[in-house]
């Protein structure tokens, strides 16, 4: 289907501090169209929809956006050619701020990456979706409350006056991610910039998103420029699909002619980045060695009581409940579920980082037994968490971050030996002083998300850990990326023997990694079972759900 031009744009140029980043992209955004606009990070696809509103910080911008008066377009907006009329433009990157701004979330608004920052942690939702409204269409106060009321249970979200009473940190990733679009649906914009939109949810909250944004679309009739790197959401969701990389659009049509018969290089290496199973037959349980094994392990947090009562005592919450485990030398458990099944919980209990009741026990030997027995432990139990760049600290260079772990149990290292140790740590893991000049000088924000990882995995692995727990290690990777970290976490295993403990939402992540796997609600284990028999004939509904939205994302 054609598409009437809602939005073209030429020669779009973007440079910071004199370095140019995007480079003369051309595309047209067709009035009701869904366009994805697709990447790795750092290719340039944030930065093009940042421009066209004039959003990127400290940008020099050039080029022409060129976009149709409301009035023009208004009869065209379902789509088809030969509705409406094609006359009356206005260039966005030209028009003074004052008209921009009038521009911004009425005719065009946004949804950013991560709904958290977003969000003002000072207000609450009702009140920021209110604002818009009070502004861009002049609705008293009490009428945009209500307007804002109605767009969140437009959004699906349950008892949506409470909640929009409600402040962000008291709402789920999902109930935020539905707070942002219903703001930015708040006037009924022309055009909605996507900015990986589902990125950081769970593989059903991610389904219930994708299909909400094609319910609103075709609801509204607006067009959306959907920003992302997972392929599987673009087959789903996109009419057209433009590829870019370094700031080029390399390919750009039909989102089938691109998928069936890509013809840049570089289309056909994102298309074909999907995790690759790679790994050793499962140890037979019987005659391999117990590395973390638990029985009735349960988690309980403390949490204030409402009224009176709260003053003298707590209440709880269980966040694990009789969770049973064992993993062998050489196998992966992998634990799925959604946020807020107790996946975390449980592996921050494993770490000796939560108390706990029931047995847990790490090469046989117990947490709290002592000091220095607990030191031992965490030796053999090392983590990779799900952001590198946080979990590395940024005033430390790679040769401090990589070989802590051998000060704290090798405190008699000379400083010679301990920085031969780092290198070869390093080199395991793919990174070298040939590929990076003064590696153990550098700092963690001189490397990629992908490269990051690698150093934490180095970090890990230099203390020779017999087991890692593996904290959703590529929620926050590109999908070539993840493909290399999770083919270089399969080849360390091979080598070293290593057991991984694997929590994640992604359930191909766990179809490539795992032996066997744990499916967890509500702090409860509610199927278990080899990875093959799990995935492919689940039992309970719960495991059906989330194989049946991994599918549909």
């Amino acid at each position: 289907m054609k598409f009437e031009p809602l939005l073209e744009v030429k020669s779009l140029r973007v440079a910071f501090g004199g370095k140019e980043v995007v480079h003369g992209v051309d595309f047209t955004i067709g009035a009701g169209e869904r366009l994805a606009l697709v990447g790795e990070s750092g290719s340039g696809k944030t930065v093009t929809a940042l421009s066209l509103l004039r959003l990127a910080q400290n940008a020099m911008v050039t080029g022409v956006a060129e976009l149709q008066n409301a009035k023009e377009v208004q009869g065209a907006r379902a789509g088809p050619v030969g509705v409406g009329g094609v006359h009356g433009t206005r260039d966005l990157l030209s028009l003074p701020e004052r008209q921009l701004r009038g521009i911004r979330g009425k005719e065009i608004a946004m949804i950013f990456q991560e709904p958290m920052t977003a969000l003002n942690a000072l207000y609450s939702v009702g009140d920021q979706i209110a604002e818009v409204l009070e502004l861009h269409e002049g609705l008293s106060p009490g009428a945009a409350q209500a307007a804002a009321v109605q767009l969140l249970a437009d959004t699906g979200i349950t008892e949506p006056a409470r909640r929009a009473r409600a402040f962000p940190h008291q709402l789920s990733g999902g109930q935020r991610q539905r707070a942002m679009i219903a703001m930015a649906l708040a006037c009924k914009p022309r055009l909605l910039l996507a900015d990986e939109p589902t990125t950081a949810l769970d593989v059903t909250v991610r389904a219930q998103i994708l299909e909400l944004l094609g319910d609103l679309q075709s609801r509204y009739g607006m067009a959306v420029l959907l920003i992302t790197h997972d392929l599987n959401l673009v087959r789903k969701f996109a009419d057209r699909v433009a590829v870019m990389e370094n700031g080029d659009i390399v390919e750009q049509g039909d989102v089938s002619t691109v998928f069936d018969a890509p013809r840049h290089a570089y289309t056909r290496r994102l298309i074909d980045s999907h995790p690759v199973r790679d790994v050793s037959p499962a140890p037979e349980p019987a005659h391999a060695s117990s590395v973390l094994e638990a029985k009735a392990l349960r988690v309980v947090y403390p949490v204030p009581r409402p009224g009176i009562a709260g003053w003298f005592s707590k209440g709880s919450f269980v966040a694990v409940e009789g969770a049973d485990f064992r993993i062998v030398a050489g196998e992966t458990l992998g634990v799925v579920g959604e946020s807020g099944s107790g996946k975390s919980t449980l592996a921050l209990a494993a770490l000796g980082l939560l108390p706990h009741g029931g047995t847990l026990a790490v090469t046989g030997q117990r947490w709290a037994a002592g000091k220095s027995a607990d030191r031992a432990l965490r030796r053999v139990m090392q983590v990779v968490f799900q952001d590198p760049f946080s979990s590395l600290s940024p005033r430390m260079t790679v040769e401090q971050i990589v070989g802590e772990g051998l000060l704290v149990h090798e405190p008699s290292l000379g400083t010679a030996a301990r920085r031969a140790r780092v290198l070869v740590a390093l080199a395991d893991v793919g990174l070298t002083e040939v590929q990076f000049p003064a590696l153990l000088d550098r700092y963690p924000h001189e490397f990629s998300g992908g490269q990051r990882q690698r150093l934490a995995i180095a970090r890990a692995l230099i203390v020779d850990p017999q087991l890692l727990v593996l904290d959703e290690p590529t929620s926050a990777l590109d999908v070539t990326v993840q493909k290399q970290v999770l083919g270089l976490l399969q080849k360390l295993q091979r080598e070293r023997g290593l057991s991984y403990l694997l929590i994640t939402h992604d359930v191909e992540v766990i179809r490539a990694m795992a032996h066997q796997v744990i499916v967890m609600k509500d702090g409860a284990i509610l199927e278990r079972g080899s990875v093959d028999q799990v995935l492919d004939s689940p039992e309970h509904s719960y495991t059906q759900a989330l194989v049946k939205a991994a599918l549909a994302t």
